[in-house]
């Protein structure tokens, strides 16, 4: 009987460094086919190693994996044929145009001679990038080689696209143009393997989130269900300065069962009842002569679902790993006390 998903894993493992370092540890993942699912977590959870083992570029040591019901150790050349990847940076010749890249792409993937030029042509334009077509590639923004590498990634209409991180360092407007681009590949049927560092844009692409730590699935579900389990508010109190925030914390713990967080200046609880439970906290900050700057009730945001689940933010670890230096941001009330 064959597989309901697009793309499935099970019981992967992967170590490097002579089995020190484990980035997968009986990593598990079904992607049904025609929806785009979300991978997160921080730097080194082994979201690429995924990617990569899927796009039969690496070997796992133990466990399958299957795109459309193939294998991708034992039938890797079936899986090549049915697959598109766009890795974190964009992989094209900088010396050769946009069209001569696509073209190269067309020829690599044994497409008929005469379909070659009409297909690049066709993405070109797909990609708004039908006036640069005769430019070389050193000459294109970021954006517009991001753009390109996902359009050679394309060239042989692949059912499934693997994209890691395929907005890394792009200005505002132009991720948001690849996201209109992802997702009229998803309407017209293409199966989408996401990872990415922005929430906001997992929440908007993505019908469903698998959140990896250290090589394994800590939780799964739609970007609303996830939201939902983690509560039904988050509360934010700003005080006056970090030393006040820790202090705040210690004191406003007890009023949830989730972790408080400190960000800063701020204290953020995921509570059930947010009224009541922002007066009890404005009793007690007072009541330590503490100053409250600001206060806030909102619904939980990917963000917070991140953060609970792996005491960590992405946009903060990316930056600090980015800069060789040890994570920075959010700190659970235990962590500041």
């Amino acid at each position: 009987m064959s597989s309901p998903f697009a793309v499935e894993a099970r019981g992967l493992t992967k170590s490097f460094s002579n089995g020190t370092i484990k980035a997968l540890d009986a990593f598990d993942l079904e992607v049904p086919a025609g929806q785009v699912v979300g991978l997160l977590g921080p730097n080194g959870a082994g979201k690429t190693t995924a990617v990569r083992i899927l796009a039969t570029i690496l070997g796992p040591d133990s466990g399958s994996a299957s795109i459309m019901g193939y294998d991708v150790v034992k039938q890797a050349s079936t899986v090549r044929q049915l697959i598109g990847l766009a890795g974190q940076y964009a992989a094209v010749d900088e010396n050769l145009t946009g069209t001569e890249n696509l073209t190269m792409v067309g020829h690599l993937c044994h497409l008929k001679r005469s379909t070659v030029a009409p297909r690049a042509a066709e993405l070109l334009s797909q990609f708004g990038l039908s006036a640069a077509a005769d430019r070389p590639v050193k000459t294109y923004s970021g954006g517009m080689r991001r753009r390109l590498d996902l359009a050679a990634a394309l060239v042989a209409r692949p059912p499934v696209l693997f994209l890691d991180e395929p907005t890394t360092g792009l200005d505002p407007q132009s991720r948001l143009g690849l996201w209109d681009v992802i997702e009229a590949l998803v309407q017209g049927g293409t199966t989408v393997l996401l990872t990415t560092q922005y929430l906001e844009e997992a929440d908007r692409l993505a019908q469903n989130i698998v959140v990896i730590d250290h090589g394994r699935v800590i939780a799964s579900g739609s970007p609303a269900g996830l939201k939902a389990d983690l509560g039904a508010t988050v509360l934010e109190l700003t005080l006056a300065d970090e030393e006040a925030a820790n202090t705040a914390a210690g004191l406003l713990h007890d009023l949830t069962t989730k972790t408080a967080h400190v960000v800063g200046v701020a204290v953020e609880l995921t509570v059930e009842q947010g009224p009541e439970i922002a007066a009890e906290a404005i009793r007690r900050i007072d009541g330590a002569g503490l100053v409250l700057v600001g206060l806030s009730l909102r619904e939980p945001s990917l963000d917070d679902v991140f953060l609970e689940l792996t005491g960590r933010r992405t946009d903060v670890d990316t930056e600090a790993v980015a800069d060789g230096q040890k994570p920075k941001g959010r700190r659970s009330a235990r962590e500041s006390s």
